[in-house]
């Protein structure tokens, strides 16, 4: 339970940074990451967790979460989005060696729904940082692209 305790510790840390300090996407990121906290927590008070078979409850937080990821990775201006929506489409990887092969380990299955998480609170404590960087060269930082039409001038908002 210690690993655990250390990652709502790194994360927590992590999301509070972006939602201070970041920018729309950052604190868009911050978003999810909370919102899949909770859908996870809620989740477990009805259903416990089981590894043995497809975790329906965990991959409908994967789906939403990888979808979210995608949406944001297409719509904001940076780049650190591309890789954070891999990291969430990964999980769902899990999901489908686990419906593909029933006899994978259950240790194996949890590990790989959950290792690439771990990843997901420096990456957004770097961009928060790199946002930062950016407002104190530049003094603005474009967050989002202002449509998919024909002009592909990004707007800028803090």
């Amino acid at each position: 339970m210690i690993r655990i305790a250390v990652f709502v510790t790194i994360l927590s840390a992590a999301l509070l940074y972006a939602l201070r300090k970041g920018g729309g996407p950052e604190r868009a990121m911050a978003s999810i990451l909370i919102a899949m906290l909770l859908a996870d927590q809620l989740l477990h008070l009805f259903v416990p967790p089981r590894f043995s078979s497809v975790d329906m409850g965990h991959l409908l937080i994967d789906l939403m979460a990888a979808g979210a990821t995608f949406a944001l990775a297409m719509t904001a201006h940076r780049f650190w989005p591309m890789p954070a929506a891999v990291l969430q489409f990964l999980p769902l990887m899990a999901h489908i060696g686990k419906a593909a092969d029933l006899s994978l380990h259950p240790i194996a299955y949890l590990t790989m729904q959950v290792a690439a998480a771990w990843l997901l609170p420096p990456l957004l404590v770097f961009a928060t940082c790199r946002h930062q960087m950016r407002l104190r060269t530049s003094g603005t930082d474009q967050s989002w692209y202002r449509s998919w039409g024909s002009s592909s001038q990004p707007h800028a908002s803090r």
